[in-house]
């Protein structure tokens, strides 16, 4: 096990980005948090929420930070893959072709309203985030470590969009549902746009290199058996919610999460363990982050969609039939 005080000397490393981001980012703390979390685990976030709501701004200034590649793609429904991957091109001259890589080599990838690209260039995306490789003619290039792909949608103008199956949005390690900042938090915003411009943020704060050692650090986090059972059992519960005395919320769930949730509900609260400077995992860690990891994982069926009801209220009533006491 890493000795705690190391524990210590990287969240403080943490927090000192988040710090630095808060210069730039005013509020939306929890989405910050999330994608460092991300980060740290190596996993890809799917963002929704209206356009204004710092996204952009936020992944951008992490870049800035970790003095990473960043990326930015707007995704328009005639975009096509190679846009995406790179492509050959002939040189008539030497009679041969050469690579020109697409803008999927870099470290941090905005893929901005993923939803408008037809499903040929989604799947050209998620097959990067699931395999970290491109294929271009014979030849396979590995992207660069590490490799964060943040897409957004907007959840409210849905004319012209192709939505991700079900399947697709599963390979997203966190769905982060991005609301409006409160009331002081928007004043805050308002007086800091008074200024032509944004404050200077110190680039290359943490390496990359520091990022990835942070990586295999999350495997000795300790998780208790107890609390594996209780990830296990959340999981399960959204498959059967009768497993933990919830059998009247079966209605309302047409397909539950897989064991990829469950992988993935561990990793996360160890990392949210890790960003609170501990080496161990507690209750609070995977009550924190169980929504974010779940709610694109529960679909729902007709009927909760008729009556109101989110992936987040079901998830809700089902933490309270599964006690970690009891498990």
């Amino acid at each position: 096990m890493v000795e705690e005080n190391l524990f210590e000397e990287e969240s403080e490393t943490l927090r000192a980005v988040k710090e630095e981001m808060s210069k730039v980012v005013i509020g939306q703390e929890s989405m910050t948090d999330r994608i460092l979390i991300a980060l740290i685990c190596g996993g890809h976030v799917l963002l929704e929420g209206v356009p204004g709501l710092a996204k952009t701004l936020t992944v951008s200034t992490l870049a800035q930070i970790l003095d990473a590649e960043f990326k930015r793609i707007q995704f328009t429904p005639d975009l096509l893959p190679s846009d995406l991957l790179g492509t050959l091109i002939y040189n008539p001259q030497k009679g041969s072709f050469s690579v020109k890589k697409g803008p999927v080599f870099a470290n941090i990838i905005l893929a901005d309203e993923i939803n408008r690209a037809p499903a040929k260039v989604q799947s050209a995306l998620l097959e990067c985030m699931q395999e970290y490789q491109v294929t271009l003619g014979e030849e396979t290039f590995v992207l660069p470590k590490p490799f964060l792909v943040l897409a957004t949608q907007n959840p409210v103008d849905q004319e012209g969009t192709y939505p991700l199956p079900e399947a697709q949005v599963d390979r997203f390690f966190m769905k982060l549902n991005i609301t409006y900042p409160e009331r002081d938090e928007e004043i805050r915003i308002l007086e800091s746009r008074s200024v032509s411009e944004l404050p200077c943020v110190r680039r290359g704060l943490i390496s990359t290199e520091k990022i990835l050692k942070l990586q295999p650090a999350l495997d000795t986090v300790y998780l208790d058996d107890k609390l594996k059972g209780y990830i296990v059992d959340l999981v399960r519960a959204t498959r059967d919610p009768g497993t933990v005395g919830m059998k009247h919320l079966s209605p309302l769930i047409s397909f539950g999460a897989s064991p990829r949730a469950a992988i993935a509900l561990a990793r996360a609260s160890k990392a949210a363990a890790m960003l609170q400077g501990r080496n161990w995992v507690q209750p609070d860690d995977i009550a924190s982050i169980a929504a974010d990891v779940l709610r694109h994982r529960v679909i729902l069926s007709y009927e909760a969609m008729a009556e109101g009801k989110t992936s987040d209220d079901v998830i809700a009533e089902l933490r309270k039939g599964c006690k970690i006491a009891t498990c």
